[in-house]
């Protein structure tokens, strides 16, 4: 019994303090440090092994590698954390109605995630890129034709579309690498999905 109470105190000594000294930052991320006394730090923790002040400072993984948001209809929207969406209905210049799926490849700042923490919160995809993804891509798409969107102006639609978002997302601290559209056609049940 008393063999079973040092291990738990042994094991309350390493977990707790011990590894409330010691911020491990895995390669492609970085570590973003909250002080009770200074907020937010503006120096991002690079991959590592970093020390930081127990109980006073707490720290925050930001995932730097290229992020995947799809637009698929597998998507689950319960999820609001979760990079992606399902399909997103638009109309055509033409006033067809589309249901367009793809990936959005995006990245964040380095330099910027102290503020999208700071400013927007660890729910940026949920205040920022979803809305605005949707925004975009159903104004981009008023632009075309059907007939256009489904053949030879597919790369314009991208390239607009990458535009369009980095217009809107760099100065949040957010990159857009790259816009591939993978699938437009109608509708689930003839209807947008909102």
């Amino acid at each position: 019994m008393n063999d079973s109470l040092d291990r738990l105190m042994y094991s309350f000594v390493v977990e707790d303090v011990l590894k409330g000294f010691f911020v491990y930052v895995p390669p492609g991320y970085v570590a973003c440090v909250y002080d009770l006394g200074r907020g937010v730090l503006k120096k991002c923790l690079l991959p590592g092994l970093h020390l930081k002040v127990p109980f006073w400072q707490r720290a925050k993984l930001f995932n730097t590698q290229t992020l995947e948001y799809r637009l698929s209809k597998d998507f689950n929207l319960k999820n609001v954390r979760a990079m992606g969406d399902i399909p997103v209905s638009a109309i055509t210049l033409d006033g067809k109605a589309i249901s367009i799926e793809g990936t959005i490849l995006l990245r964040l700042d380095i330099n910027q995630i102290p503020n999208i923490w700071q400013n927007i919160g660890e729910d940026f995809v949920d205040k920022i890129v979803r809305p605005t993804v949707r925004s975009r891509l159903r104004m981009i798409a008023s632009r075309f034709s059907y007939q256009d969107l489904i053949t030879n102006q597919r790369d314009a639609v991208e390239m607009q579309l990458k535009d369009e978002l980095e217009r809107i997302f760099y100065p949040r601290g957010i990159k857009v690498e790259n816009v591939l559209l993978s699938e437009i056609g109608k509708p689930r049940g003839g209807e947008g999905e909102e």
